[in-house]
């Protein structure tokens, strides 16, 4: 049985998580949950002991140094460099067209954390026999909340031969919050996590069918581009030419083909200081504590401290996060965290 590949999509522009993530420093890169880098967690979670291959990393030259330094004892790992950010749909397609046809692209977000690999592990194995029969497959995850934040997939019908494996009957949208709480009642709705697996043949097959121009154009950027040992580059100018869409909206949606898995994995995308509150320890008034800094809370609830050298005095608050990273002060309230990649220090970095 061929192994799966882990193919690692890594960047991000360190806004949401400031000012403790920063555009030359974002979270994948970062010990957020535990003493492992989220990064190096998604690595973790594929081992070769598992019946994965050593895995493709796809970052931008902005993070090589980073992706290198935290990949370093990682046998047989590559790295693809993207000239250019266009988007989830080409970063897999450039993976794609380095890897056989045959081979089961396992595609893993590197800036989210999974509370239960062991599930995760065993969902993806799933994952990959479907891959090997044809279908595109979503991780459908388990949706303990009516989130507005993320994509949901609705199951469909349970596929013959496979163990929880079902078609994916609607790939659905950013819900507003009535939405997302029938979601919630209806019980056939995942949130989407952004983690696939597919066949590398068929994957560039649907692509090709659905936008020629992504397919062709990233084919063409890898035949022209050059190896540097375990790196390799696209040619840029191809690249640049390249359409920027996500994978969503380019196969998956398009695809009469898709299917998912179900995964109860305690998956966190740590898409604001509050999900990154919600993954971490927390004491029996909910409240947390990160970082160097000396933090003293007295009857608070629910607030999270992170700071980095300076003491930190809490008295009182409830539903609060407080962030100090240099001469950088962070307070927010549980519902102001959405806001903090539009203030200007995160902004403009």
């Amino acid at each position: 049985m061929p192994e799966i590949v882990p193919v690692i999509l890594c960047g991000g522009s360190g806004t949401r998580l400031w000012p403790r993530s920063r555009a030359a420093m974002p979270k994948p890169f970062l010990p957020l949950v535990g003493d492992s880098t989220l990064f190096e967690a998604t690595v973790a979670r594929c081992p070769v002991s598992g019946g994965f291959a050593a895995p493709v990393v796809v970052t931008g030259s902005k993070h090589l140094e980073h992706v290198e330094a935290q990949l370093s004892g990682v046998e047989g790992a590559s790295v693809i460099v993207e000239p250019a950010a266009r988007n989830t749909a080409a970063a897999i397609a450039l993976a794609a067209c380095r890897l056989p046809e045959d081979a089961v692209m396992l595609v893993c977000p590197s800036d989210h954390h999974i509370g239960r690999p062991d599930v995760f592990a065993e969902a993806a194995c799933r994952a990959a026999e479907l891959a090997r029969e044809g279908w595109l497959v979503s991780f459908g995850i388990e949706a303990t909340a009516p989130e507005t934040g993320f994509g949901y997939l609705k199951r469909g019908e349970a596929i013959e031969g496979h163990d929880k494996a079902f078609r994916t009957a609607q790939f659905v949208e950013k819900p507003d919050l009535e939405r997302a709480k029938s979601f919630l009642a209806d019980g056939n709705y995942a949130w989407n996590g952004g983690i696939f697996a597919f066949r590398v043949g068929d994957f560039m097959a649907e692509l090709a069918a659905h936008r020629p121009q992504i397919a062709a154009k990233v084919r063409e950027s890898v035949e022209k581009g050059a190896e540097d040992g375990h790196r390799f580059h696209p040619d840029p100018a191809t690249f640049a030419e390249v359409e920027s869409d996500s994978v969503d909206y380019a196969v998956m949606e398009n695809t009469r083909r898709a299917a998912l898995v179900p995964a109860d994995m305690e998956w966190s995308d740590i898409g604001n200081w509050q999900a990154l509150h919600e993954a971490l320890s927390r004491d029996e008034q909910g409240n947390s504590v990160r970082g160097s800094g000396h933090v003293e809370m007295v009857d608070c609830r629910n607030v999270l401290v992170d700071s980095d050298g300076p003491r930190v005095s809490v008295i009182g608050l409830e539903n609060v996060i407080v962030v100090i990273d240099g001469d950088d002060v962070l307070v927010t309230t549980v519902d102001g965290v959405q806001k903090v990649g539009k203030l200007s220090g995160a902004v403009n970095q």
